[in-house]
């Protein structure tokens, strides 16, 4: 076999590998305490339809939420990926934790002004979300879910 058949059918195998994992990632998105890959229609429905809403903000979900605007390549995002799965777990009765690929909605980006990322939005019930930049170590999201989203006082 040559070396372009090789490639030819990596490519192939990759492509479908891709695809079944993606599927069964998709399965899990309706599970209380799992960390919910969003696209822009999801966005609109779930959490905010800025199409709908421009003047204000409504929030449209019935628990406070925390969205992650990331991308795949991206090291920061990799590295609080596994901390946004334990927060999802821990808290899933109180909030929901949704994910936002940048690359593949850019028009959401574009919209929240997402520069740099990680950037994460953090939306209460009632009131106004919270951006934040950066790679945040576990005790950050636990504060600011505990006296934001939740409003419980130390």
């Amino acid at each position: 076999m040559n070396n372009l058949t090789k490639v030819f059918l990596f490519t192939i195998i990759f492509s479908f590998s891709s695809f079944f994992s993606h599927a069964e990632t998709d399965n899990k998105n309706d599970k209380s305490g799992e960390v919910i890959v969003l696209t822009k229609a999801d966005f609109l429905k779930k959490v905010y339809n800025f199409e709908k809403n421009q003047d204000e903000w409504v929030y449209e979900g019935d628990k406070p939420c925390i969205v992650d605007f990331y991308a795949d390549w991206c090291g920061p995002c990799r590295q609080v990926s596994p901390i946004l799965k334990q927060l999802a777990e821990q808290y899933k009765d109180q909030i929901i934790v949704y994910k936002i690929n940048v690359d593949n909605e850019k028009e959401l980006a574009m919209a929240f002004g997402i520069q740099s990322i990680p950037t994460f939005l953090f939306i209460p019930k009632n009131g106004q979300p919270q951006l934040a930049m950066g790679a945040l170590p576990k005790e950050t999201f636990e504060k600011q879910i505990k006296e934001f989203l939740l409003g419980e006082q130390e």
